[in-house]
């Protein structure tokens, strides 16, 4: 399928904080959003406004080609050197586009829209002989981790490239196709091809090759301008094909497979007609957050598989953690030593079995008793499994099974003079009266800290002193079931962390890097109950309430 065809493209972007950026220039009226400027600081929107362009300072959400801009939406500055892509388009190129321009392009527009569209949707000539050893290496690069099956291969590819140093550097578009998915329990069938538009740096010198940057997105979407579309609006579409005459019955044959394999029971014949209707619809969501994760993750049947999204996040996160309202900690201080190339307290005696916080919204009592459970083997020796119920009951600050706050529940430890075991003082899943007894606390704390925000600084911490209680987007959880999830961040904002979790580790699969993350969903989710989240990219959020208890 040529790139004249794929249109509108789906730029991924995210706003840096809650203010757009002040205008030192004036955006009167409406404009059309023509092209995407990617920098090494942060990504840019080139918009058409009369004969002026702009470069904005900031972007809400996700955004489309071609969608009409108003000017209430933005604050812009006059690009001062507008150049997308390499090269521009022909008289041809101008003809050929305008007849396709958006809706929302109006008839004097059209020339001027089709001139200034990137010349990655126009069609693209033979690649260049020098482009294709930097090209397979950054596609070499991207396949690492991905099944035999699932790897991109490269469709087009073209670029530029300019002398650095002893080097060059590779500045690369180029065209990727996936294979299409064949697993009902991951997909929904049939699913084509997918086709990603990749922007690659590839800095070339003797002796080495090194990726510096790669930028992938879905092309062939269709998303609505509203600036308020839901989640599921503002994902990829799945390919129109139509369905096979068998579809019904193997999506039929899967639900069955997920009652038996989670031992599902429903109370009458019109609730398991709903929550397989729901099932299928959350397999269609999961093959959405799958096409758009950078990672090695794979989503789909999970024992979340039957909920809706509203009944998930009511249920088993946690919307407390993103008011931060909880009790200030100080910061720990860093000794400065740097971090080994991979730890996991896993193999080191420090954390106790996988839990399962049950149909309860406990997750920062289950994150903080596992950073008090290292914390104590790594200064007395002994690893006991501690009481999350305890806390549920007795803290009388956080909100039980409806949500609570780590600084909260470290305070609440201090109070109350410890933490019983798991063994004397049992988890229920929900909250009763508290049945604390001091004489039977087998575990005390002295303080609380708060840590860094840097994750080179967040994994020296835990190597030297334990794992760590830390906050996270959930987004795609519901769905996931093994490898290292990245989802894109404005899918998966630092700002609206909703479970709290445990990093007891990290290090690199395939050259990928990973935190290795306690959750407390039981060992049949996951891989095992452990949860693989991209480390360095600051994903989901995960350093932004990191801390531990201390022990004297």
């Amino acid at each position: 399928m040529g790139l004249a065809n794929l249109v509108p493209l789906v730029a991924s972007l995210h706003r840096d904080n809650g203010e757009l950026g002040q205008a030192d220039g004036p955006l009167d009226g409406s404009g059309y959003l023509l092209g995407v400027l990617n920098t090494q600081t942060n990504v840019a929107i080139v918009v058409l406004n009369g004969n002026k362009r702009f470069e904005l300072e900031r972007w809400p959400a996700l955004v489309v080609l071609g969608r009409a801009v108003a000017a209430r939406e933005v604050k812009a500055r006059p690009e001062r050197a507008p150049q997308l892509l390499p090269g521009l388009p022909t008289p041809r190129d101008v003809r050929d586009r305008a007849s396709t321009a958006p809706p929302c392009v109006n008839a004097k527009s059209r020339q001027q829209w089709a001139a200034d569209l990137p010349v990655a949707l126009m069609a693209w000539g033979p690649p260049s002989p020098e482009l294709l050893g930097p090209a397979r290496f950054a596609l070499e690069t991207y396949n690492r981790g991905r099944a035999a099956g699932t790897r991109a291969v490269l469709g087009a590819v073209r670029g530029r490239v300019r002398r650095a140093g002893k080097g060059s550097l590779y500045s690369l578009e180029a065209i990727l196709e996936e294979q299409p998915c064949r697993d009902p329990t991951v997909c929904q069938l049939p699913v084509s091809k997918k086709t990603l538009l990749c922007s690659f740096e590839v800095l070339d010198e003797p002796g080495r090759r090194m990726l510096l940057r790669r930028d992938c997105s879905p092309v062939d979407t269709k998303v609505t301008g509203d600036r308020d579309e839901t989640f599921s609006s503002v994902l990829p579409l799945l390919n129109k094909d139509p369905l096979p005459p068998d579809f019904s019955v193997k999506m039929t044959s899967a639900f069955k497979k997920f009652v038996s394999t989670y031992n599902r029971t429903y109370e009458t014949k019109e609730e398991a007609h709903w929550r397989m209707s729901v099932f299928a619809s959350n397999l269609v969501r999961a093959q959405k957050i799958q096409a758009l994760d950078r990672g090695t993750a794979q989503y789909g049947v999970t024992k979340f598989s039957d909920l809706t999204e509203e009944e998930f996040r009511t249920i088993y996160l946690n919307p407390l953690l993103k008011e931060e309202l909880g009790k200030k900690m100080q910061l720990a201080k860093f000794t400065g030593d740097s971090a080994p190339p991979e730890w996991d307290w896993r193999n080191k005696g420090a954390v106790t079995k996988v839990k399962d916080q049950g149909m309860c919204g406990s997750c920062w009592a289950f994150s903080v008793t596992g950073n008090v459970e290292g914390q104590w083997f790594l200064k007395q020796g002994t690893l006991l499994s501690l009481s999350e119920q305890e806390l549920v009951d007795c803290d009388k600050v956080d909100k039980a099974c409806l949500g609570g706050l780590p600084s909260n529940a470290y305070s609440a430890i201090k109070d109350l003079g410890g933490l019983e075991t798991e063994e004397d003082y049992s988890y229920q899943g929900h909250m009763q009266a508290c049945n604390f007894s001091a004489e039977k606390a087998k575990v005390y704390i002295n303080d609380s800290v708060e840590l860094s925000r840097s994750e080179q600084k967040l994994a020296a911490w835990l190597a030297q002193n334990g794992p760590i209680s830390v906050a996270i987007n959930a987004f795609g959880m519901q769905f996931y079931r093994h490898g290292i999830s990245h989802p894109l961040r404005p899918l998966c904002s630092p700002w609206l962390i909703d479970h709290a979790v445990l990093l007891v580790g990290y290090g690199n699969r395939s050259d990928v890097p990973f935190w290795a993350i306690k959750n407390s969903w039981g060992t049949n989710w996951g891989e095992e109950g452990y949860y693989y989240l991209h480390r360095g990219s600051g994903a989901c959020g995960v350093n932004a309430m990191a801390s531990s208890a201390v022990v004297n």
